[in-house]
């Protein structure tokens, strides 16, 4: 089946008792013992498994072609799992423009409880493989990257890391139904479902999807039940109905945020739009290679720095000033002062998250707000 179909219909089947066509939420929290003790119809304590979380989890493996997935709830909480799964003193590394929630987590969490932790550009193979070690564990990319949209050689880095014995996990937040990193030797599959998979900013969730049901994920599952950070049955449900309309929406959100990078590359008040599907784009061979089409999300940074970049968004009327991605409504944010102290974001750089408006009604927008 092709992509679109698997989105409609992975993890859907009628209900069987009422033939219901929707699937049912299941809120309970405990469930029926059979007489000699066992549980026959699978389902015991809904930490450990439920219904809706079950159906959630096969259609994300489905629609990335994978043996297994975790749900968490949230992106960070499946991260976390992950890096978990590890044991101390092993090596991990990570992408330097990753999201800096992760690069956090890894440098005030794990760090401090015994992993090792290096971060290169990814998009420097040299680079990558002058900073692997003999116990490296875990190379962490992301691809296009947050918030500079640096693009990864997902196959180049795979053959990296397998030589060294390593996992390569590819964080797939930005990129949805667009990049196949299983098809080019990714091992695990991050995705924060709050994003494109939820796509209407009103559902938070995460989830990690395992090539194959090997050991490792296994670890990550036992994290799963035995540290407790499950999504909701109602929060899974959600994020498996915007699954549904994930590939079309994908589509849309790519061909207006190409609209608005062709249009912000050529406006006198902007240094510089990084976005892959742009010829300009370092990485725009590679992205051209490993993706369908270059995604919603870019990034432009404005002539004179931060407050010229702060007065920009203060501007607009139609994108909201507002952290996350993913949604039907464009969103736009001056990303180092969210970021906080450390941050590498350049001062005049604002993120953009392009929604389902009419493009032109949103280039209209940024043109008024850029003055």
């Amino acid at each position: 089946m092709k992509i679109e179909t698997i989105a409609v219909h992975a993890g859907h089947e009628v209900d069987p008792a009422t033939g219901a066509v929707a699937a049912p939420i299941y809120l309970s929290t405990t469930f029926e013992r059979d007489i000699e003790g066992t549980y026959s119809r699978g389902f015991m304590y809904s930490r450990n498994d439920n219904p809706n979380r079950q159906t959630l989890e096969r259609g994300v493996s489905l629609l990335e072609a994978g043996e297994t997935a975790a749900a968490f709830a949230s992106g960070t909480g499946a991260a976390m799992s992950i890096l978990q799964a590890l044991s101390p003193g092993d090596h991990v590394l990570a992408h330097v423009d990753a999201y800096y929630g992760t690069s956090r987590l890894i440098r005030e969490i794990f760090v401090r409880w015994g992993l090792e932790a290096d971060f290169v550009d990814m998009s420097d193979l040299d680079a990558v493989k002058k900073a692997v070690r003999a116990k490296t564990k875990l190379v962490w990319a992301e691809t296009p990257s947050n918030p500079l949209l640096k693009v990864v050689d997902l196959a180049a880095l795979a053959e990296i890391a397998h030589d060294t014995g390593a996992i390569l996990v590819c964080d797939n937040t930005w990129a949805p139904v667009l990049q196949r990193p299983f098809d080019v030797g990714t091992d695990l599959i991050l995705h924060s479902t709050t994003k494109y998979f939820g796509g209407h900013c009103d559902v938070l969730g995460g989830i990690v999807v395992g090539k194959t049901d090997n050991e490792f994920f296994q670890r990550i599952r036992s994290i799963q039940y035995e540290g407790g950070a499950v999504p909701s049955p109602f929060d899974c449900w959600l994020i498996l109905r915007g699954m549904r309309t994930l590939p079309w929406r994908m589509r849309a959100h790519s061909e207006n945020a190409m609209k608005i990078a062709e249009f912000l590359a050529r406006h006198p008040k902007v240094a510089r739009v990084h976005y892959p599907g742009l010829q300009s784009h370092p990485g725009h061979k590679i992205a051209a290679g490993q993706m369908s089409a270059f995604g919603g999300m870019l990034s432009l940074e404005v002539k004179d720095g931060c407050d010229a970049a702060m007065s920009v968004a203060a501007k607009t009327k139609i994108f909201i000033r507002a952290t996350s991605l993913g949604g039907v409504e464009s969103l736009i944010e001056h990303r180092a002062s969210i970021e906080g102290p450390g941050t590498t974001s350049p001062e005049g750089l604002l993120r953009v998250s392009v929604g389902l408006e009419n493009a032109d009604d949103l280039i209209e927008d940024l043109d008024q707000a850029l003055g």
